[in-house]
């Protein structure tokens, strides 16, 4: 089966973690995310993929190659103009000769995808689209199905009053090629709310795959701590966590031997911990971090080649690649964007956003 990826959009609820690093390439456990969305797909011998790009692609193409290392076939197509969920997929039209399966970009899931195709077969639908339970979803595009799975109706975003199913489309489907011609061409289509609609008006089958897996939307900082958090509670066939032990420390580290570390941590490669330095779980630390005598992270998120300067503290954070934080900085509940520096003594204002490239939290 081939695949389609949508990875073009902009992650503006992720900002400013992607103001230059596309979404797709943000680390989940120090692997891009869509790596693992790309791992996932192999399982399920899906070996054609194709990404859907726009924003930032250079990155993804530069870092995946023709994904040979993955065990797949990468083909890149990239938009001249953003054309939305069901535009892209129209723009990819010369590559898709055969069911395929498309997917958003930003979903992390556990979803069975050959029990999907399977189910998308017997029934001989035009689309078959995955459904995952939420406890709110008046955020999401609301579907409503009969007793054979068979779609009903679709309400986007709907008013508590309006809810009558906690089932929302998990930004994943199974299309037949001949539905792309239902999607006009060159202009910003959705998909969601355009493209499958008319497909129902026209009586066409259209089926529901109700999934109780893993499912995530990492859109935002706080859907992306959870994530991590997840992953290292072993929610998730994608990490199984040691039983044997909660720290997982990459190659050619240095822990200091009056660190403690209370996982669960994952640390990269290229470490240096240092003198007296306390790591209290869930703590990701990326490649050719330094972290200094006596500082705390605790429930934080580092990203690669980031130094951490002594007595610093760290608390439920992000801090993307190259930052530094001089001595006796403080972060609660900030997001830090990629070069940022954090003057010494420095305390940026709990739940506050820090582009990139700037100096900011003088004391």
């Amino acid at each position: 089966m081939k695949a389609l990826i949508l990875v073009g959009g902009e992650g503006t609820r992720l900002r400013p973690l992607t103001c230059n690093t596309p979404k797709a390439m943000v680390p989940v456990l120090n692997i891009p995310f869509l790596e693992h969305v790309i791992r996932h797909l192999q399982k399920h011998k899906v070996e054609d993929i194709f990404l859907a790009q726009g924003h930032l692609a250079q990155p993804i193409e530069s870092y995946l190659g023709d994904g040979s290392q993955l065990g797949v076939r990468l083909s890149y197509v990239v938009e001249e103009i953003p054309l939305g969920t069901a535009g892209a997929i129209r723009y990819a039209e010369r590559y898709l000769d055969e069911a395929f399966l498309a997917m958003n970009g930003d979903i992390f899931s556990d979803l069975d995808i050959s029990a999907m195709m399977a189910l998308h077969r017997e029934r001989k639908a035009k689309v078959t689209i995955a459904l995952t339970p939420v406890d709110d979803p008046t955020a999401y595009g609301l579907i409503e199905t009969d007793e054979q799975s068979k779609i009903l109706r679709f309400l986007e975003k709907p008013r508590w009053d309006e809810v009558t199913t906690n089932m929302i489309n998990a930004g994943t489907y199974i299309i037949e090629p001949e539905v792309l011609a239902q999607i006009p061409p060159g202009r910003k289509v959705s998909i969601e709310r355009e493209t499958f609609p008319l497909i129902l008006s026209q009586g066409e089958s259209v089926y529901a795959y109700p999934c109780s897996m893993y499912w995530l939307d990492m859109g935002t900082p706080y859907k992306y701590f959870q994530l991590h958090r997840d992953l290292l509670a072993g929610k998730s066939s994608h990490y199984t966590p040691p039983s044997d032990r909660a720290v997982l420390t990459g190659s050619q580290c240095s822990l200091h031997p009056t660190a403690r570390i209370g996982g669960p941590v994952l640390i990269g490669d290229s470490c240096t911990i240092g003198e007296n330095v306390r790591l209290t779980g869930p703590v990701v630390i990326g490649t050719g971090c330094t972290i200094l005598e006596d500082s705390i992270i605790e429930d934080s998120i580092i990203w690669h080649n980031v130094r951490i300067g002594p007595r610093s503290r760290v608390k439920t954070s992000i801090v993307a690649d190259h930052s530094c934080l001089n001595p006796g900085s403080v972060l609660e509940e900030v997001v830090l964007g990629d070069n940022v520096t954090v003057a010494e003594g420095g305390k940026p204002e709990p739940g506050s956003t820090v582009w990139p490239g700037e100096t900011v939290g003088h004391p």
